[in-house]
């Protein structure tokens, strides 16, 4: 019997890296999956990946209060409910404090805080008591790293919307955490590599200041989204778990 048995779950952003590899776990382990993505081509290759007899893509922006209906409206109207909703979503410009721009604040917002809110709100309708909602923060949040303010300080806020809405949700046995990477191999971390290093090189700095001296491999995030989807972590909520090689931890 797999973990997850009978349930059903949605994943943000699930067109490739943790949100992909999640949305597979959960599926191995028993859900039938809702994947989103804003690009149709790489959408269907993640449900081929899958396979359509478990999952399903709704091509959408989850920052689009529009595409969160749609996604909703499809779910509900194939008569299923949530037991697992991954608001995987986010992303922000990097870059010190004296060049960010109004553009670059209201992007990170958006992408954060905006999608991680409007996406649960969207679904409580949908949401089963003793469902479990996993919000994508980051070990920045934490950190006080230069050149990254402003994805940390969102990412701060999404932590915070996990201690709020944890408390706000309990009396329906809802379970709210926060899932923190730090740099994992991902087309996203890949596309951060500094002008003139090679990924390989840039992989062994972010390594070099890691305890356990490597970049994570999206099948241990995955692996840490698949506790906190569970049973397993059925006597937790409101934290945040981070999957960090020891990073915020040594």
């Amino acid at each position: 019997m797999g973990q997850l048995d009978g349930k059903v779950a949605v994943v943000t952003g699930a067109s490739e890296g943790i949100g992909y590899a999640s949305a597979a776990r959960f599926a191995d382990e028993g859900a039938y999956v809702y994947l989103t993505g804003r690009r149709k081509t790489e959408l269907d290759a993640a449900v081929a990946g899958i396979g359509a007899a478990r999952a399903t893509g709704v091509q959408g922006d989850a920052t689009d209060l529009a595409d969160l209906d749609r996604l909703f409206a499809t779910i509900g109207a194939d008569g299923r409910r949530v037991d697992v909703l991954y608001a995987n979503v986010g992303a922000a410009p990097m870059g010190p404090l004296s060049l960010v721009t109004e553009e670059d604040y209201e992007r990170a917002t958006r992408l954060n805080l905006h999608s991680a809110l409007f996406t649960v709100q969207k679904a409580l309708p949908l949401l089963n008591d003793h469902a479990s909602v996993i919000l994508s923060s980051s070990t920045t949040a934490g950190r006080g790293a230069a050149g990254v303010g402003l994805y940390a300080a969102a990412k701060a806020g999404v932590r915070s919307l996990a201690r709020s809405w944890a408390n706000e949700l309990k009396n329906r046995g809802i379970r709210v955490n926060a899932l923190a990477p730090h740099a994992t191999d991902t087309s996203m971390v890949r596309g951060n590599t500094p002008a003139g290093l090679s990924t390989e090189e840039f992989f062994a700095m972010v390594a070099a200041g890691v305890p356990l001296g490597r970049v994570a491999d999206v099948a241990e995030q995955a692996n840490a989204a698949l506790f906190l989807a569970s049973d397993q972590s059925s006597f937790i909520t409101g934290i945040e778990l981070h999957v960090d090689g020891g990073v915020n931890q040594i």
